[in-house]
């Protein structure tokens, strides 16, 4: 045999050993699955697994942060991307979540119908056309996902108007995000607060016209977080400390490359690009853990009556940046403590 043969042959057995590590590896590493909801800032969540080292994600998409909730108290996944408003809500009713990393901020607006004669930002035109149709007995008809964060954004910056959701309006829960454009065309609404990037479809299609940002209230525009539970860090910490890495490289990820994140929009939504990319006008990359405002949002929702209980207390103390501090090689202190 030759020189040539024999030192193609080595190089062939070293791919090959190299390969079989390789797979080796990947067989070794534990497995997380991983939910996320269908909005312009979740669904991102969907290019973790291929940002994910030492970790195999199977990442889960679902209509909204409320099914993605249910599915981590169910152990049905393990790891979830959901909002503040579900953590608060979460510990509220006794679940046992942990929050371990930020994501992206922003996506919400309110927007009203067509026909309804208000500027942006006009709360005094809001609150006159609403004590108008009260005395009409024609209640403004305001809707929001029951249990998203726009919901809640929304609440929180009526309130702040002098606006009462529950006794000024007829609130309306359209659970599914997707359903909003069609509740505007129909005239079933005459304002809702819904997410990108079915705010940027409303907007382009006409169905609907840009009322408000809702972020002047206690939660400004912290949207969405990542959580998990107690067991899942305790059996699997490195499993969960990996996740978190993909986490943190997929918002540096979206700080700079918003083409990917277009095409991920679209490949979930089938919305058209030039939407998809008018929605991240409305969207803020940020892995950090607001502890703070965390805090706020808590008791802004239990003088909502959003939530029966102080949970405070239960909110700080789930933070857990140690992921975080180890991913980023930051102290808590730079990360949103």
């Amino acid at each position: 045999m030759s020189f040539r043969s024999l030192a193609l042959g080595a190089v062939a057995a070293t791919v090959l050993a190299l390969s079989a590590a390789g797979a080796a590896q990947a067989a070794d590493a534990e497995k997380v699955t991983l939910g996320f909801a269908k909005c312009a800032h979740c669904l991102p969540m969907a290019l973790t697994p291929g940002l994910a080292k030492g970790v195999e994600i199977e990442a889960i998409n679902f209509n909204s942060g409320n099914d993605v909730l249910t599915a981590l108290v169910s152990k049905s996944i393990d790891v979830a991307q959901v909002t503040y408003l579900h953590y608060i809500t979460a510990l509220d009713k006794g679940f046992d979540v942990v929050a371990v990393s930020g994501q992206v901020n922003g996506g919400s607006e309110v927007m009203t119908a067509k026909g309804i004669d208000l500027k942006a930002d006009d709360w005094d035109g809001l609150k006159a056309l609403i004590a108008v149709r009260k005395g009409k007995g024609e209640p403004l008809r305001v809707a929001a996902s029951r249990g998203n964060a726009q919901d809640i954004h929304m609440r929180g910056a009526f309130q702040k108007h002098g606006i009462n959701v529950n006794k000024d309006v007829q609130f309306i829960n359209i659970p599914n995000p997707s359903d909003h454009a069609a509740a505007l065309q129909r005239g079933e609404v005459d304002m809702i607060c819904t997410v990108e990037p079915f705010a940027s479809q409303i907007r382009n299609t006409g169905a609907g016209i840009r009322f408000a940002l809702p972020y002047d209230q206690a939660a400004g525009n912290l949207t969405n977080l990542i959580v998990t539970r107690s067991d899942v860090i305790k059996d699997h910490p490195k499993a969960v400390e990996a996740t978190v890495a993909s986490v943190v490289a997929l918002v540096d990820k979206l700080k700079t490359d918003r083409a990917v994140w277009v095409d991920t929009i679209n490949k979930y939504t089938g919305m058209d690009k030039a939407v998809a990319a008018q929605s991240l006008e409305n969207a803020a990359p940020d892995y950090a853990i607001h502890k703070d405002s965390t805090l706020a949002i808590a008791a802004m929702m239990r003088e909502l009556k959003y939530i029966t209980r102080d949970v405070s207390a239960d909110a700080e103390k789930n933070l857990d940046y140690s992921f975080l501090e180890a991913v980023t090689k930051k102290p808590k202190s730079e990360l949103g403590f």
